[in-house]
């Protein structure tokens, strides 16, 4: 098993920044799940569906949804098995609660979720 505790959210102005921290614990999550798996940002706005975000797979390169390409950057830091999620020059648009993911041996892992808010 793996549990995900996603961190880091808040309400910030248009234009500030936040990262998101997603810290993994669990039997299956060592020795460093982030970087070993397939992870994933993803978010949900009131109203709407779950997008994906971001996206880091083992020794292969990141991807980003198209709206935040630029603003935003996933990464890991497997000393602490914890991933990450800058994101700067928030927009209104960005606002939703964050989630993160990880797929271990093909079983996906979500955490709770941290709520981003951001004002004009």
């Amino acid at each position: 098993q793996v549990q995900l505790v996603e961190s880091g959210g808040g309400l910030v102005q248009a234009g500030e920044s936040l990262r998101l921290s997603c810290g993994a614990s669990g039997t299956a999550s060592s020795p460093n799940v982030f970087t070993a798996n397939t992870a994933k940002w993803y978010r949900q706005a009131p109203g709407k569906q779950r997008e994906w975000v971001a996206l880091m797979t083992p020794h292969g390169p990141t991807n980003y949804r198209e709206s935040v390409k630029g603003r935003f950057t996933i990464s890991a830091d497997s000393t602490s098995n914890t991933m990450y999620l800058q994101m700067n020059n928030l927009k209104p648009e960005d606002t939703a609660t964050y989630y993160c993911k990880v797929e271990v041996h093909m079983k996906p892992f979500w955490g709770q979720g941290t709520q981003v808010s951001v004002s004009a």
